[in-house]
């Protein structure tokens, strides 16, 4: 069993978005990506599936050159191989659901850009 709070900790960077990983499952990693106002990841992809929630704020998800305007309760998922951008338009907290056989590095090099 594990146990994790999504607001305990939770600090948001000038430069970037800070991620941090709230626990590892067997069969997924859960993240937590806390965005200022106006931080992007810029254009990435997974070979696996992924599912984004929107815990509080609003982000601009890009996917494939269309603009989804996500808000506080949101949900998205994606399969792999599917390019997607993100743009926070407030200071907002994502939940990122990965595969277990992602790699959280991949994450945090999309945030060093």
């Amino acid at each position: 069993m594990e146990i994790a709070s999504i607001f305990n900790d939770l600090v948001y960077k000038e430069n970037k978005p800070a991620i941090k990983v709230l626990f590892e499952t067997d069969f997924t990693k859960e993240i937590r990506i806390a965005m200022k106002k106006g931080q992007i990841m810029k254009e990435h992809k997974t070979a696996f599936p992924i599912v984004v929630e929107i815990v509080d704020g609003i982000i601009d998800f890009g996917v494939k050159g269309d603009v989804h305007s996500l808000k506080k309760g949101d949900l998205i998922s994606l399969t792999g191989n599917v390019p997607h951008d993100l743009k926070a338009q407030e200071d907002s907290i994502v939940r990122l659901t990965l595969s277990k056989f992602d790699k959280t590095e991949r994450v945090e090099n999309v945030v060093k850009g």
